[in-house]
């Protein structure tokens, strides 16, 4: 699974503003609803669910919400860069200013699992993320994210 498989340009943000955690989630909550129809509601309260579970920032300032929904029929993904950090309860209590968020179908254990694995390799590369920090154009946040996911000459 590649990272183009799951986002597409216009499902990234270059420069969110939210206050919160949980500012941040209805915002991509409703970002994510114009994308794949989804009520904005819905996922907002299935990505709460989750967050209660444990949260889903990862340390360094990176996070990956995710959850599954009826109703979709492949994983998508939305990239955020947050204009000023927010406190997310990460393990290591950095506040979050990179998010991926993943919503995958409900029946899709294998897929899901696929693609947060993959969006945690990619945000586990220092040089990207602060490539990521470093820029809020669109088009080269993009291109940061799939780049990797283009066969190199040998």
């Amino acid at each position: 699974m590649q990272i183009s498989d799951i986002l597409e340009p216009e499902s990234v943000l270059p420069a969110v503003q939210a206050g919160s955690k949980k500012q941040l989630l209805q915002t991509l909550s409703e970002q994510a609803a114009g994308r794949t129809g989804l009520n904005a509601r819905l996922i907002f309260d299935t990505l709460m669910q989750r967050e209660k579970l444990g949260s889903t920032g990862l340390g360094g300032g990176i996070a990956i919400p995710h959850g599954r929904f009826s109703g979709l029929e492949k994983v998508h993904g939305l990239f955020a860069r947050l204009a000023r950090p927010v406190d997310f309860d990460a393990p290591d209590h950095v506040p979050v200013d990179i998010v991926f968020l993943l919503l995958a179908p409900e029946s899709a254990g294998a897929d899901h699992l696929k693609a947060l694995a993959r969006v945690s390799r990619l945000l586990r590369d220092k040089e990207l993320v602060e490539k990521l920090r470093a820029t809020r154009d669109v088009d080269a946040l993009y291109s940061l994210l799939i780049e990797d996911a283009t066969p190199r000459a040998a």
